[in-house]
Formats: structure tokens, sequence, C-alpha cells
């Protein structure tokens, strides 16, 4: 999976690499998924939610630049198996997700997989997770109209976020960079397909069918 779904098309920071090769991605896959654990492809989990193509979670976690002393908040938990990815890559992770089952399933893996680094939550992503801010690094794992404003105010000086934008059938996947005198920058690194954000600054349940705002 590693050498020919993820280095083979271009992700090459060693230590994203290195974490996605030791993590057993089968763990956090429905049994009836097993023999496609580690496939090129995004696989249905619980609640109508997805866990990501490893090779676009390969993707974002080298976009976010991770150090082992960044502190980490991560919307949208789903399955754990990315916060698990970040919970290796750097100092501590704060987890969002909005589904309840979801988040104490992911919390369970984590618990067996012996992660103590991983804060997780249940409440409204796109709100962030204001009480252990400011953040080194946000990873969004949902789709989003725009960057929520919280989930701004929530970045640290010289802070990274990655975020899919756009429609919820497609997005941009976007990097912000936290610069300076209040400024950002933003890049764009190709499209995705995630399934919608929904929260307070984010889509709600009718707009997230229509695709309206």
């Amino acid at each position: 999976m590693v050498e020919e779904q993820i280095r083979g098309r271009g992700v090459r920071d060693e230590r994203v690499l290195e974490a996605l090769a030791q993590a057993p991605r089968h763990r956090f896959v429905a049994p009836e998924l097993q023999d496609r654990a580690y496939a090129d492809s995004a696989l249905p989990s619980h609640e109508g939610q997805t866990i990501s193509q490893p090779y676009i979670v390969g993707r974002m976690l080298e976009l976010l630049e991770l150090a082992p002393f960044h502190r980490v908040l991560e919307i949208g938990t789903g399955t754990g198996y990315q916060t698990l990815l970040l919970a290796r890559l750097a100092s501590e992770v704060w987890s969002v997700e909005r589904v309840t089952a979801l988040s104490a399933g992911a919390a369970a893996r984590l618990r067996e997989l012996g992660v103590t680094n991983a804060h997780l939550e249940v409440g409204d992503g796109s709100l962030g997770w204001p009480e252990f801010a400011p953040y080194d690094r946000v990873l969004v794992a949902a789709a989003a109209p725009r960057v929520p404003e919280a989930l701004r105010a929530q970045l640290g000086e010289r802070g990274v976020i990655v975020i899919p934008v756009g429609r919820p059938t497609v997005q941009q996947l976007e990097t912000w960079r936290r610069l300076p005198g209040g400024r950002w920058k933003r890049r764009r690194h190709g499209e995705c397909r995630f399934v919608p954000l929904l929260g307070q600054d984010a889509w709600r349940d009718e707009e997230s069918s229509s695709g309206e705002p």
C-alpha cells in the first residue's frame, strides 16, 4: 500500500510513510471489508461516513508539515485511523467528531493500540475545540463550504490548516497558512471528495443534500 499507492504517487515525507507502514488499517475497517482494508479506495464506515483512501490520508498528513512537538486539532475523528497516525506524528491530538457512536468506536480502538496522546470529543467540528487552543496544525477530514472562522481563530501563529473546500459533491484540497500581521496564504492541491462537514459554520443537513449554502 505505502510503496505503490502513496510513495508511488508522490508523497515523500518519510515520517508520514513510516507511520502509514506501521498503522494496522484493518483494525479500523468493518469485518466484512477486511479484504479491502489496504486497497486504494475510500471505504464505508458507520452512519454514512467513510474511512479515507490511503493516498489522500498520506497527502493530507504531508501537507500538514508535522513536527514531533506539534499540537494538532483534527475535525472528523471517524473510525480513528487518521487520529492514530496524527498521534504517532505529533505531540498531542485533540479530535472532534459529531457522531457519538463513531467517537466511541474510535476511542476503543485507540485504547487497544495503546494511544495515550489523543483526546476525543463529541461536538460540532466547525466550532473546533477552543479549550485547548491555540493549535500548531488543524486537519479537517470533511468537506466545508469555507474555512470555519473558529478554526482560523484557534490556529497559532504560522500554523497550517489542511481542509477540503467546495460543494458537497466535489472539493479542492486546500492549505491555509497563518502569516504574521493577520495575513493568510492559501494554496490549492487538486480535486478531492469528502463527506460534508455538518455544523453551525459549515453545511446544514438540508444544504449538504442540495449543495446550496
